[in-house]
């Protein structure tokens, strides 16, 4: 069964949203994006939150020691990665704090190469904005996948998800804009989409 994590979280409200309908993992971006949190409300949204929850923080290029911080204080249980992070950057992250790290890659046509020392893979529309479009690659491109588990992101809303669990075999399925109503995170939408991705 696939998990399941909704990014984007900003509010008080989206926290007692989560809590309520318990996703695996949820996110806080502090890369700039409208959902862009820095480490005190991380840390604030954090302690709010149901300790089953697993916590996912987004960055693009971000320094190497502003990761680990955020790991080691623990406002975030993973990484996850936008931008040009290579190899190397995910191993000296790995060495200065052990920081599970998810790597995002952006998906057109094909399957572009990716690092292959992270934990796990997100695959995403390929996009300027390095994701967040609100919109879905052509989920064939993965039918030929073999590597490490990986997130399902791009324009994935309860429309569309019971289609993405016939078809592929992702270890989470990730929501951000399908989660919303109006820019802000929609509590039934939360709940619709956590128990549609615990049905399948």
């Amino acid at each position: 069964m696939s998990k399941v994590k909704i990014c984007g979280l900003s509010r008080t409200e989206d926290i007692t949203a989560v809590n309520d309908a318990l996703p695996d993992y949820i996110g806080f971006v502090f890369a700039r994006s409208r959902r862009q949190v820095d480490g005190k409300t991380a840390a604030a949204l954090r302690d709010r939150l149901d300790h089953r929850i697993k916590t996912v923080g987004v960055f693009v290029n971000g320094e190497i020691e502003t990761v680990a911080g955020l790991y080691q204080s623990g406002a975030i249980d993973l990484a996850q990665l936008h931008g040009d992070e290579d190899d190397g950057y995910i191993a000296t992250l790995k060495k200065v704090c052990g920081c599970p790290v998810v790597k995002a890659v952006g998906v057109g046509d094909s399957l572009p190469r990716f690092p292959g020392n992270a934990d796990y893979l997100l695959f995403d529309t390929l996009s300027a904005e390095r994701g967040g479009t609100g919109k879905a690659f052509d989920w064939r491109v993965l039918h030929a996948y073999n590597g490490p588990p990986y997130f399902l992101a791009g324009g994935l809303n309860a429309g569309n998800i019971p289609g993405a669990l016939r078809s592929l075999t992702p270890y989470c399925i990730d929501v951000s804009s399908g989660a919303e109503t109006g820019g802000v995170k929609d509590p039934d939408k939360i709940l619709q989409i956590v128990s549609l991705v615990r049905e399948v």
